[in-house]
């Protein structure tokens, strides 16, 4: 990678301030300086130590923090920029400039007249699969197709999704699969040909859903006990405690979900020692709205609220949901990875010594630069309050 056709593509972000790795393990690195070649990158480091001889091209970060662009756990897309659910056009742009550069689907439901029919849920989840495998929003990487589990469903029908492209299975329950023993069985068979699986759970959330208990989530085992804190309704506390100590799998905390629970499961999960499998969502658009901040607002209530540092809560939202969705490209600021990086710095106007103790008192952070593959794709961010700090591109 030390050609001569290399070196046109490298790029030099140099005066960095903190970097947010999205590694739990490491959620700081002592570094001023990342080098990019061909949207990944290549070296993370003191300037004087990476390599950038003969670089052309340069972003002056002017002491802004950097992380990884967030990756949004549970969101309900349908066709192109638009969400039926609020009839609102653009909600996949406007998210990019809260910070997020993955969407991972947790089912196409919200389509109007979505099909219910064997034939026709496949069809609908190789459609998706396809459709934003070919379309990006403003860069946004787009993982769709999330099968909806209906009765019918044989293990043939996995095998051949799964050839087709198709790696993810929405929610058990938004389907007419709702029980443990039919879900149990097709997520087995969703886990045997590489999908990742999710499950309900909480209260009704739209008219013509269901209740998913503590017992049925168990009983699924799927990957992710989706929206622990509601979707919107939230379980008993109770029930809560139950899956975070007996589940093995991935515990979602969301942005659209009951607050008061969030915080219960943050602590619970705390004291399990399960951090590593805490990962973060909206769950929109939903009947909440549309929430571009929505990641960062959650990342921000969990290190205001819930007693873990705005790094460490920053994991939640990248690392570890690549960690558990097999993202193993992205969501960490590491050598090899995509460049998907989001500058952010301390909000104009208030209280904090800098963005890390900003955002533990509760305030947003301002995004003054969102990288996506190494391409810029917003400057100031028109979503977030403005930056103190903001970035600038440079000639070398």
């Amino acid at each position: 990678m030390s050609n001569a056709a290399d070196h046109t593509d490298r790029l030099l972000i140099r005066n960095l301030g903190a970097v947010l790795t999205g590694e739990l393990t490491a959620p700081l690195a002592d570094a001023d300086a990342i080098l990019i070649e061909g949207g990944k990158i290549a070296a993370v480091g003191k300037e004087a130590d990476i390599g950038s001889h003969g670089v052309k091209r340069v972003i002056d970060a002017k002491g802004s923090a950097i992380m990884p662009g967030m990756i949004d756990n549970h969101s309900h897309p349908v066709m192109g920029d638009w969400t039926p659910r609020q009839n609102q056009l653009g909600w996949i742009d406007s998210t990019l400039h809260g910070g997020v550069t993955t969407l991972v689907s947790a089912g196409e439901v919200h389509l109007p007249g979505r099909p219910r029919d064997v034939i026709g849920v496949k069809a609908l989840a190789i459609t998706a699969q396809r459709a934003f495998s070919n379309f990006s929003p403003t860069g946004m990487k787009v993982l769709a197709g999330a099968l909806i589990l209906e009765h019918g469903l044989e293990e043939k029908d996995f095998s051949e999704l799964a050839d087709a492209g198709v790696t993810l299975v929405g929610e058990v329950g938004l389907g007419t699969v709702k029980d443990g023993p039919t879900g149990r069985r097709m997520i087995d068979w969703a886990r045997k040909y590489g999908m990742t699986s999710m499950t309900h759970t909480g209260g009704h959330s739209i008219p013509g859903s269901s209740r998913i208990g503590a017992e049925v989530v168990l009983e699924v085992d799927a990957d992710v006990a989706a929206h622990m804190n509601g979707g919107p309704t939230s379980l008993p506390f109770s029930e809560l405690e139950l899956i975070c100590r007996e589940s093995k799998r991935g515990l979602e905390i969301i942005h659209n979900g009951n607050m008061k629970a969030g915080l219960f499961v943050l602590d619970v999960i705390k004291d399990v020692g399960a951090l590593d499998r805490l990962v973060l969502g909206t769950d929109g658009p939903a009947g909440s709205g549309v929430q571009p901040l929505g990641m960062l607002r959650l990342v921000t209530m969990l290190a205001s609220l819930g007693g873990v540092s705005p790094e460490v809560a920053v994991c939640f939202a990248t690392g570890n949901v690549a960690t558990l969705r097999g993202l193993n490209d992205r969501g960490r600021i590491a050598p090899g990875l995509a460049a998907d990086l989001v500058f952010i710095d301390q909000a104009m106007g208030g209280a904090g010594d800098g963005v890390l103790d900003s955002m533990a008192l509760g305030n947003l952070p301002g995004i003054g630069m969102i990288l996506v593959d190494g391409v810029q794709r917003t400057a100031r961010s028109r979503n977030t309050p403005p930056s103190i700090l903001v970035p600038e591109t440079l000639a070398a």
